[in-house]
C-alpha cells in the first residue's frame, strides 16, 4: 500500500471523530429546542498558578470550540494527542498565579452557542484526583495533609481515604458537593485505621478534630442515600489549621435570592460588632442610630437583644442578611417599645419583621410556569419601624429555627438606616407551562439561533420604598444581536428583556452587562442585574427537585449554524403610532422554515399597558397575519412602549441535518479506503528467502490493514445510522416571541363645544 494511502487514515479518523463529537442527550426533551449543556467537569477546579488537564461531558455539545471561563486569567486549549490531533472532549486549562480564589464558570462554545455553566473553583490548595476505585478499606487513597481531591461518587458505594495526622494537631475534613453543583450529598466520616467511625457530619458539613494520637485516619464519603453517578462529584479537603483560627469554608455557589444583597455603596468603614452576652435585660446592648452591626447566631437558641433611644415620627428601614449569605438561618426580628426602667419595664410589642416576600408570585408547585421555579425572595428581612412615640425601643434578633443550630458561622449584618431608596434586579430566561401535568426545569443559555427572539424574565427588589420605573438594558452583545428591556413599571417587580439575532447574523460570542437605570430623588442610577439559571436540565421534575442559583456572568452568543423554526415581525421596521383610545391594527409576517404540528398557535402580548390585550391566533400554515390592540379597553398612557407577542407552537425540527450528511463522507471515504486495502499485491513472486520473509510481512500488514479498514465501514455505516437517526423530524414545542415593536401612544384631541 502507497504511502499516500496510509496517509488518509488519519484524515478518516479525524472525520469519523468529527461525526461522533456530540454525545447523546441523556433524554428525550418535550419542550425546547436542543440548548448545548456542559454537565461535568474533571477535575472541578485546579490550584492557582498551575495546568490540568479537564475532561468535560454534557448534552449537545456539538463541533466543540473553545472551552471558556468566566475570569479571565483562566484559559483553555484544546489537548492534543502525542500525534498533533485533538483529543476528543479534553483541554488543557492555564490557572494564572493571581487569578482569585473561589467559583467561576466553566462554558464550551458549540456549533448551536454557548452551553450552560458548570463550577469551576480555584483555590491555593495542592489539588489531585481520584483516578483508581477505592470504595474499600483496602484501596484507601492516601491523601496529603492541605490537599484536595476531585473525585466522583459510586452508587451504592463509599468511598475511602486516609491521612497521617499527629496528636493534638487540629484538621478540618471538608466536602464541597451541592455548592459546586453536584447532586451529592455528602456524608462525611471520620474514622480509625481500621475503619471504625470516630466523627460522623450527615449535613453536608465539616469535621473539624483533634486526633488523641499519631497515626493513620480514614476518611469515608457517600451519598445520604447512597446515590452516585457522574453527577455525583465532589471536593474533598483535608487541611491543617491552628486551634484559634476560624474554620474556612469551602467557595459556594450563591442562590438566587441573594442578588439583593448587598446594597448599593455598603462600606465597612462603621461596622460595629454585636457584644455577648446580650441576650437579657440586664445585658442587652445598647446602640444609636442609624447603625450598621456584625453577629452571629450562637450559641445554638441565640437571642440578640439592641436598644436604642428614638423620636416620634421617625421612620427606620431595618435590614438583615444572613441567608442571603448562603447560610441555613431565618432571621426574626421583633421590636418593642420599653416602657419604664429595670425589672419594672413593661415591653409592648411594635412591630414583628420576618422574610423578604418574593417580589412576583412562584410557582405553585416549584416547577410549572404557573410562575418562576425562581424564588427571589429571601428568609432575610427589609422591613420598616415607624416610631409612634418618644422613647426607649428594644430590638430582638433571632434564628427563627436556630433552637438546634449550634454554629459560630451562621454570622448575619444588621442595619439599621433611614431611608435609601434603591433597587436590585435578576433575570432568567423564560420558562413554560407544559401540558399534560409534564413538570420542566432547564437550564438555558443565550444560545441564539439565526432569526430567533429570546425572553429574558426581570424582577426586582425595592428597597426602602422605591416605588419608580426601572429600564432595563444590556451591552456589549455580539454583532447582528440587540436586546429591548421592557421596563418594569413604577410600582410593579416583573420586567421582560428580549434578545434578537437577525437571520444572517454570524457566530459571536460576548460577557453582556445587564443593568437596571432609574431617578431616585432627581438622580440617575445604574444597577448592574444578576442572571439566574438551573444548575441541571431538569426535563421529568416529577422526579427531581430542580436547583437554581446565580451565575457569575452573562454570556451571549450566536451559534450561525441553525435558524429558528418561525421568526415573527411587524410588516414594517417602524414606531406605530396610534392615538389613545382608538385601535391599532398592525400586520405581521411569518418567516416559516419547518412544518408544524397543529394549524396554528396562540400569541399574548409581552409589555407594560399592553399586558391585557386578549389573545389571538395567528397561522402556521401562512406567512401573514394581524394583531390587533383596542386601546380602548388596554387604556395605556400616552406615551413610547415596546411590546413583542409570544406564544408556544411544536416545530418538526430536525437535529443536526449536517451530521448526515457529515457521517456519509466518512463512509464513502471508508469503503474506498477498504476496497484500497482489498486489493491484491501487484509485486512479483519472492524467489529469495529474504523476499520470502518480507512478503509474508506485508501480506500480514496487508491483512491488518483490511481487517481495519472493513471495521471503519462497519463504524462508519452505524454513525450513519444515528445521525440518520438523530436528524429525522421530531414534535418540539418552544416559545416563539415576535421580534420587538416600539408603538407611540399620542393623546386623543379634546373636543370643545361653544
Amino acid at each position: 500500500m502507497s504511502d499516500n494511502h496510509l496517509a488518509v487514515v488519519p484524515r478518516l479518523l479525524l472525520l469519523l471523530l468529527v461525526a461522533t463529537a456530540w454525545p447523546s442527550a441523556l433524554a428525550a426533551q418535550s419542550v425546547c429546542l436542543p440548548a448545548p449543556r456542559l454537565l461535568t467537569t474533571m477535575p472541578m477546579g485546579g490550584k492557582a498558578g498551575t495546568t490540568v488537564d479537564v475532561a468535560i461531558t454534557g448534552e449537545h455539545l456539538e463541533d466543540l470550540d473553545e472551552l471558556r471561563f468566566s475570569h479571565p486569567k483562566i484559559q483553555a486549549t484544546q489537548k492534543l494527542a502525542a500525534d498533533g490531533t485533538p483529543v476528543a472532549n479534553q483541554y488543557t486549562v492555564t490557572i494564572a498565579a493571581d487569578c482569585p480564589e473561589g467559583i467561576h464558570e466553566a462554558r464550551i462554545m458549540t456549533r448551536l452557542g454557548i452551553s450552560s455553566s458548570r463550577v469551576f473553583s480555584v483555590g491555593a490548595l495542592t489539588e489531585t484526583s481520584s483516578t483508581t476505585p477505592n470504595t474499600k478499606l483496602e484501596t484507601a487513597m492516601p491523601l496529603e495533609l492541605n490537599s484536595i481531591c476531585n473525585g466522583k461518587m459510586t452508587s451504592k458505594a463509599v468511598d475511602y481515604y486516609t491521612v497521617a495526622a499527629k496528636q493534638g494537631e487540629r484538621l478540618l475534613v471538608s466536602c464541597a458537593a451541592q455548592g459546586i453543583d453536584s447532586k451529592l450529598k455528602p456524608v462525611l466520616i471520620v474514622a480509625d485505621e481500621q475503619g471504625n467511625d470516630l466523627r460522623v457530619e450527615r449535613r453536608g458539613g465539616a469535621i473539624d478534630f483533634m486526633p488523641e494520637a499519631d497515626g493513620q485516619y480514614v476518611i469515608k464519603v457517600h451519598d445520604l442515600t447512597f446515590s452516585g453517578g457522574p453527577y455525583h462529584f465532589y471536593r474533598l479537603a483535608v487541611q491543617q489549621i491552628s486551634t484559634d483560627a476560624v474554620a474556612p469554608q469551602f467557595a459556594a455557589t450563591r442562590n438566587v435570592n441573594a442578588f439583593s444583597w448587598p446594597p448599593a455603596n455598603l462600606s465597612d468603614d462603621k461596622l460595629a460588632s454585636e457584644q455577648e452576652p446580650n441576650n437579657t435585660a440586664e445585658q442587652v446592648q445598647s446602640i444609636t442610630l442609624p447603625c450598621d452591626i456584625s453577629g452571629s447566631f450562637y450559641p445554638a437558641a441565640d437571642v440578640d437583644a439592641f436598644e436604642f433611644t428614638a423620636k416620634k415620627g421617625e421612620v427606620w428601614w431595618v435590614e438583615v442578611a444572613s441567608e442571603r449569605l448562603g447560610l441555613p438561618t431565618d432571621p426574626s426580628i421583633v421590636v418593642q417599645r420599653v416602657k419604664g426602667t429595670g425589672s419594672e419595664a413593661e415591653l409592648v410589642d411594635l412591630v414583628e419583621l420576618t422574610d423578604i416576600p418574593s417580589p412576583i408570585k412562584v410557582s405553585s408547585n416549584g416547577y410549572s410556569y404557573d410562575g418562576p421555579c425562581y424564588n427571589a425572595g429571601s428568609a432575610d428581612i427589609n422591613g420598616k419601624v415607624e416610631i409612634p412615640e418618644d422613647g426607649v425601643y428594644r430590638l430582638q434578633l433571632t434564628d427563627l429555627f436556630g433552637g438546634t443550630r449550634n454554629d459560630p458561622r451562621n454570622v448575619y449584618r444588621l442595619i439599621i438606616r433611614q431611608a435609601q431608596p434603591d433597587f436590585a434586579v435578576v433575570g432568567w430566561a423564560l420558562h413554560m407551562n407544559l401540558r399534560n401535568g409534564d413538570r420542566n426545569a432547564l437550564s438555558k443559555p443565550i444560545a441564539l439561533r439565526g432569526g430567533a427572539t429570546m425572553a429574558m424574565e426581570v424582577v426586582a427588589i425595592r428597597r426602602d420604598g422605591f416605588a419608580g420605573p426601572i429600564e432595563l438594558a444590556v451591552d456589549n452583545l455580539p454583532p447582528g444581536v440587540s436586546a429591548s428591556g421592557l421596563t418594569i413599571p413604577a410600582g410593579k417587580s416583573r420586567g421582560i428583556l428580549l434578545f434578537t439575532a437577525e437571520e444572517n447574523a454570524p457566530r459571536g460570542l460576548t460577557s453582556a452587562q445587564f443593568v437596571g437605570k432609574a431617578e431616585i430623588d432627581g438622580i440617575a442610577v445604574t444597577r448592574k442585574g444578576s442572571m439566574a439559571s438551573m444548575a441541571w436540565p431538569v426535563t421529568n421534575a416529577w422526579s427531581e427537585i430542580p436547583s437554581p442559583r446565580l451565575l457569575a456572568d452573562f454570556p451571549v452568543s450566536v451559534g450561525g449554524a441553525e435558524v429558528a423554526p418561525i421568526s415573527i415581525a411587524a410588516a414594517q421596521d417602524q414606531v406605530w403610532e396610534v392615538t389613545a383610545g382608538q385601535t391599532l391594527t398592525i400586520p405581521l409576517v411569518h418567516t416559516r422554515r419547518c412544518e408544524f404540528s397543529g394549524p396554528s398557535m396562540s400569541l399574548k402580548t409581552f409589555g407594560h399597558g399592553f399586558e391585557g390585550n386578549a389573545a389571538f391566533d395567528l397561522k402556521l400554515t401562512e406567512d401573514s397575519s394581524e394583531a390587533t390592540l383596542d386601546l380602548a379597553k388596554l387604556k395605556p398612557a400616552p406615551g413610547t412602549y415596546t411590546i413583542a407577542f409570544y406564544g408556544s407552537a411544536v416545530a418538526k425540527y430536525c437535529e443536526h441535518p449536517d451530521a448526515v450528511a457529515v457521517a456519509e463522507v466518512a463512509l464513502q471515504l471508508a469503503k474506498k479506503e477498504a476496497a484500497e486495502a482489498a486489493k491484491p499485491p501487484t509485486t512479483a513472486e519472492p524467489t529469495t528467502e529474504e523476499e520470502k520473509q518480507a512478503a509474508d510481512v506485508a501480506a500480514k500488514e496487508a491483512a491488518a490493514r483490511l481487517t481495519a479498514a472493513t471495521a471503519a465501514v462497519a463504524a462508519a455505516e452505524k454513525q450513519l445510522q444515528a445521525a440518520t437517526k438523530k436528524g429525522a423530524p421530531k414534535d418540539i414545542v418552544d416559545i416563539v416571541v415576535s421580534k420587538p415593536i416600539e408603538i407611540r401612544v399620542v393623546p386623543a384631541v379634546e373636543v370643545t363645544q361653544k
